[in-house]
């Protein structure tokens, strides 16, 4: 591949500094403006790397890397940065906290009226949504993990007692976040013969196999997601599924759901508000949901300890609806024994909708079945040409023509219409527009899995073209410079210029770029063929090596000549490291045949001399 996630998060870190922090004070908002996410998407720029990747970290002083304070320069030394960061921390956690102590997930600035022309009202503004939720879950660890192991650097008694408060206010944030979660999960039951069970079984019916076969298999294999939804006890989605005739769809709606119960719990989550959105699931708020939860249950909160028996508690309830819902739409989009309704593109949603990224969405939770399973390479070849087709349809991979529908697809973005927001005003819509983005992070998702070398090179292909297209759309000049979205750069058509960057783009790009750089520290892809080649070439050369000993052996207090030691670490070298770099142990073996070969031939030839 030809990306280099270690330079380009220097540079996209560097681009991320210049803009955000000019003379001496940090700039708040982008392209949107300022709202609970977008802040959080701005700050995660800088956080989520030092997070996740070790050589990032900028919470021990004393071992921040060179190349790392190069490029945040501009953010002061590695003594300065880690202070700036717990500014940053402090005016994000009290600018998103009401005055009665509860966190604010509002939406803000990136609600928009369905209609064009229509205001959006102040409660509309501050009506709670999943992408907050769902980005503060990862914020607010990154926040926690650097705070306690930034504090072991302190001993000024004040700095140690912000650090404190801090971690009281991130904890609070992420317990209300996860309550949040909790309450938005929505399972959507419906009778076989609705227009939304018809719709849901033509989708699965790839075959034209007879409607009650496919109805009585569809219900058998969903039967133990059933049993676990009725086990649900806590926050919303507890619905009557004893009726083995309904069919169902389960995942998060767009905001806490109509009526959803409040959490009983003993965290400082301060008042729960009452929930407006429509009690069903949505594609792409259940994607998000299921991405940042994940960090809930990761390593690093694992070893840090960053959670409490509460929290715990709440971490437990939604990984039970994490596994129910990935199960979920997993089965559906795999069913049957033919073609998949996954590469039935697009994907058709239970009301009607259509379009590519749906199908991008739910690719995602195939694939991450298939990363826990590691599925074989049938299946992800199956996944990969989905993602090839969904690249040339939405015009990645292929040229856009004058007037092409699919550019809607990146700008304006699609239309997702947040049904019971208009209870609070008129209607509104929420646009997404991380097509391409999100599409690469999925085609690395399932090169890391491949167990192929034939199918990782496909998909590695794949991903540096939409990696090209993706750096087209950076600003190429200005403060700006090598931030993201500029889709005019890539479609012409377009033709509108932005003054000012996404960071909601931006930041997934660096998701994007740190999960590549966490795939490259990984044990390369070992070959079973490479390794039963590398045995028997080791045992030749061991062969050869015990016959030069022999017909050359050393004289008594001298030491075998510095050629045949080198061939002899080298070929412990090759064993050693055989079982996970084959291809390396090859080339330490070749090497060695060689040198042994030479030795063969200047005995033979000395011995044809006398």
């Amino acid at each position: 591949m030809k990306l280099q996630p270690r330079q380009q998060l220097l540079e996209l870190w560097e681009a991320a500094a210049r803009t955000s922090y000019r003379d001496r004070q940090w700039g708040w908002g982008g392209r949107d403006g300022s709202n609970s996410i977008a802040d959080a998407e701005q700050l995660l720029c800088l956080m989520y790397p030092a997070a996740e990747l070790p050589g990032f970290r900028l919470d021990t002083p004393d071992e921040t890397a060179d190349d790392v304070l190069n490029a945040l320069e501009v953010l002061g030394d590695s003594v300065e940065i880690p202070r700036l960061l717990l500014r940053l921390f402090s005016q994000y956690l009290r600018s998103y906290t009401y005055e009665d102590g509860r966190p604010d997930f509002s939406g803000g600035s990136y609600f928009q009226p369905a209609i064009p022309g229509d205001e959006i009202t102040p409660d509309q503004r501050a009506i709670d949504i999943v992408d907050s939720y769902s980005m503060s879950i990862t914020l607010m660890l990154s926040m926690l993990g650097f705070l306690k192991v930034f504090r072991q650097s302190v001993r000024r008694e004040g700095i140690r007692r912000e650090i404190r408060e801090l971690e009281t206010l991130a904890g609070d944030r992420l317990s209300a976040a996860m309550v949040g979660m909790l309450r938005s999960f929505s399972v959507n039951a419906f009778e076989p013969s609705s227009p939304q069970g018809e719709a849901l079984l033509r989708t699965a019916n790839q075959t034209g196999a007879p409607r009650r076969r496919v109805l009585d298999d569809f219900q058998r294999r969903l039967q133990e997601v059933r049993a676990g939804l009725r086990d649900l006890s806590i926050g919303s989605g507890v619905v009557d599924l004893d009726n083995p005739n309904l069919l169902f769809e389960c995942g998060w709606s767009w905001s806490v759901v109509k009526d959803a119960p409040t959490v009983e719990t003993n965290l400082q989550v301060g008042q729960q508000p009452k929930g407006i959105a429509a009690d069903t699931p949505y594609l792409y708020f259940t994607v998000n949901a299921l991405v940042g939860l994940v960090d809930l249950w990761s390593e690093r909160t694992r070893v840090l300890g960053l959670l409490n028996d509460d929290q715990q508690k709440l971490a437990s309830a939604l990984q039970l609806r994490w596994d129910l819902t990935q199960a979920y739409w997993r089965t559906v989009a795999t069913y049957g024994k033919g073609r998949w309704p996954l590469e039935d593109i697009p994907w058709r949603t239970t009301d009607g909708k259509e379009s590519d990224y749906y199908s991008l969405g739910v690719t995602a939770m195939v694939v991450q079945y298939l990363a826990r399973s590691r599925a074989g390479d049938v299946d992800l070849n199956r996944v990969a040409g989905v993602l090839e087709e969904l690249a040339m349809r939405a015009r990645i991979t292929r040229r856009a023509v004058a007037d092409d529908p699919p550019v809607a697809l990146h700008a304006p973005g699609v239309r997702v219409n947040l049904h019971g927001s208009d209870e609070l005003g008129p209607q509104m819509i929420w646009v997404v527009s991380d097509f391409a983005i999100t599409l690469l992070k999925r085609t690395i998702w399932v090169s890391n899995v491949a167990q192929s070398s034939r199918t990782r090179e496909r998909l590695h292909n794949l991903a540096d073209q939409i990696w090209q297209h993706i750096q087209a759309r950076q600003f190429a000049g200005g403060v700006h410079r090598g931030l993201w979205d500029q889709p005019a750069n890539a479609f012409p058509d377009i033709g509108l210029q932005y003054e000012q960057p996404s960071w909601y783009f931006t930041e997934r790009v660096v998701e994007f770029l740190v999960s590549l750089a966490q795939a490259s520290g990984e044990a390369p892809l070992r070959s079973s063929q490479l390794v039963e080649i590398a045995g028997e070439m080791l045992s030749e050369a061991e062969h050869l090596l015990n016959r030069e000993q022999v017909l050359r052996p050393a004289l008594p207090g001298q030491h075998l000549r510095s050629s045949v030691s080198g061939v002899q670490a080298a070929l412990q070298r090759a064993r050693a490291i055989m079982g996970e770099r084959p291809g390396s142990a090859i080339a330490l073996i070749s090497d060695a045949l060689l040198e042994l070969e030479r030795q063969a031939t200047a005995r033979e030839n000395a011995s044809e001399a006398m």
